[in-house]
C-alpha cells in the first residue's frame, strides 16, 4: 500500500531566484537569515540533504552522509504567493500572476461588497496583519465597519473582532467577497482574519479561514482522487485548492497541531497522498520579521521529524518542500521570490542523490503520480527513476 506524505514548510525559501529583482526581492534568503539565529538547530533535515542543496551555504548541521535524495526547486509560475506556489507543486504552472492591489481595491468593488454585507469598509491598503488591527481596531469596534486590507500578495483580507462580528458572519462576508472577486478582481484568496480583545491589546485568533479560487486546471490531487486514491489534506491545503481533489481534510490552528494531525493520519490505512501545510513559519514569523521565532519553529519541526520518519511504512515516501520564501531579515514583511528545498526520504528512496536544480515545483507532482504509475498531462518531469531503489 503506497503512501506519500508531502509536507510544505510554508515560506521556507533557500535563496533568491535569478528573477528576484523583478519582484523586489534581491538578496532574499530565508534559510540563511534564520540559520544565523542561536535558536536554529536542524540536524534531522540536515541528514535529509538540506545543507547539500545547490547554492546553500555549509552549516554545522551538514553531515558527511545524507539519508535522502534532494533537489533545489525553481518556481516556474509568475508569482510568489501561497496559492500559485501550491498549485505549481500540484502540477499547474501559472503563466500570469494573480492580480494584486498595491493602491487598494477599486471603489466599485468595495461599494458592492458594502451593499451586500450591510457594513462599511475601513483601511483598504496593503498592511501588516498585526499592525492593521492596532491602527484600525478601535474604529472597527466603534463603527462595526470591516477592516479590509491586502498585501503584496493576491489577497483580500477581512479583519473583524469576534465580539463585533460573530465568526460565522465573518465567514459569510468572505463568501460574498469570493463571489465578487472574479476576473480582473480575481484575487487568489479571500482571508478571514478574526481577532479578539480590547484596544490596545487586540490579538488575532486561530479561526482564520481562506477562500481560494478554484484551480483552473487539473492537479495531481484530481488525478489521484479520480483514480480512487485517498487525498488527505492537513492545515490550509483544503482551502488553497477550494476542496477540489480532496477526499478528507482537517484544519489546524498551528504547526504543532499540524504535526500531530499528520501523525494521526500516518497510523491509518490508506493509499494515496497526505498533503500538509505548516503555516506558522510564514504567518507567525516570516510576515512579522521574527528571525528567532522562525528559527525556533524550524527547530521544533526538526525535533519532531524523527517521529514522522519513524512512522513511515515500507512503501511510504516523505517529501518536504516549500511554496515560496518570506525572508524575516529584510525590510519587507511580504513573501520573497526564492528557490525552495525538496527533501525526499523513505525505504523506496536512494540516499545521497543530488537531483540538482529543477526547473519547476511541478516536478514533485509528476514524481508522485509516477510513483503510483498514473499517466497524466499535468506539468512537470518525474525524477522518480533517479531516486527509486
Amino acid at each position: 500500500m503506497k503512501r506519500v506524505f508531502l509536507i510544505v514548510l510554508d515560506s521556507f525559501g533557500i535563496g533568491e531566484m535569478p528573477d528576484a529583482v523583478e519582484f523586489g526581492d534581491t538578496g532574499s534568503n530565508t534559510l540563511k537569515a534564520v540559520a544565523g539565529s542561536g535558536e536554529f538547530n536542524t540536524p534531522n533535515m540536515g541528514k535529509l540533504g538540506l545543507f547539500h542543496l545547490d547554492g546553500v551555504e555549509s552549516h554545522p548541521n551538514k553531515p558527511e552522509q545524507v539519508l535522502g535524495s534532494y533537489a533545489r526547486m525553481t518556481e516556474a509560475s509568475k508569482g510568489k504567493d501561497t496559492t500559485i506556489g501550491h498549485w505549481e507543486i500540484a502540477g499547474i504552472i501559472s503563466k500570469k500572476p494573480l492580480p494584486t492591489f498595491p493602491k487598494g481595491f477599486p471603489a466599485a468593488l468595495l461599494q458592492e461588497f458594502s451593499r451586500r454585507t450591510g457594513r462599511g469598509v475601513i483601511c483598504n491598503k496593503p498592511y501588516s496583519g498585526t499592525e492593521v488591527i492596532k491602527d484600525y481596531g478601535k474604529e472597527h469596534m466603534r463603527t462595526g465597519d470591516l477592516i479590509v486590507y491586502t498585501s503584496a500578495d493576491s489577497v483580500f483580507q477581512i479583519a473583524a473582532n469576534e465580539a463585533v462580528v460573530p465568526i460565522q458572519e465573518l465567514y459569510r462576508y468572505c463568501e460574498i467577497a469570493r463571489n465578487l472577486c472574479v476576473n480582473e478582481w480575481g484575487v487568489g484568496r479571500i482571508i478571514a482574519r478574526p481577532f479578539e480583545g480590547e484596544a490596545p491589546d487586540f490579538k488575532r485568533t486561530s479561526r482564520r479561514h481562506d477562500y481560494s479560487l478554484i484551480p483552473p486546471e487539473l492537479t495531481m490531487l484530481d488525478v489521484m482522487k479520480d483514480s480512487n486514491l485517498d487525498v488527505l489534506a492537513v492545515g490550509k491545503i483544503n482551502d488553497i485548492f477550494a476542496g477540489k481533489g480532496i477526499t478528507d481534510m482537517v484544519r489546524t490552528a498551528n504547526n504543532e497541531e499540524g504535526i500531530e494531525r499528520t501523525l494521526e493520519y500516518m497510523k491509518k490505512d490508506f493509499e494515496g497522498i497526505c498533503f500538509i501545510n505548516l503555516v506558522d513559519f510564514d504567518m507567525v514569523y516570516g510576515h512579522r520579521n521574527d528571525i528567532d521565532g522562525y528559527a525556533k519553529a524550524l527547530t521544533y519541526f526538526d525535533t519532531n521529524l524523527p517521529r514522522i520518519t519513524e512512522s513511515l511504512r515500507n512503501e511510504d515516501i516523505l517529501i518536504i518542500t516549500a511554496d515560496h520564501g518570506c525572508d524575516p531579515s529584510t525590510e519587507s514583511t511580504d513573501h520573497s521570490r526564492e528557490y525552495t528545498p525538496c527533501l525526499v526520504y523513505g525505504s523506496p528512496i536512494r540516499s545521497g542523490i543530488n537531483l540538482g536544480t529543477r526547473s519547476t515545483f511541478a516536478d514533485i507532482a509528476a514524481t508522485i503520480l509516477d510513483y503510483f504509475k498514473m499517466p497524466s498531462d499535468i506539468a512537470g518531469t518525474s525524477f522518480l527513476s533517479e531516486i527509486l531503489v
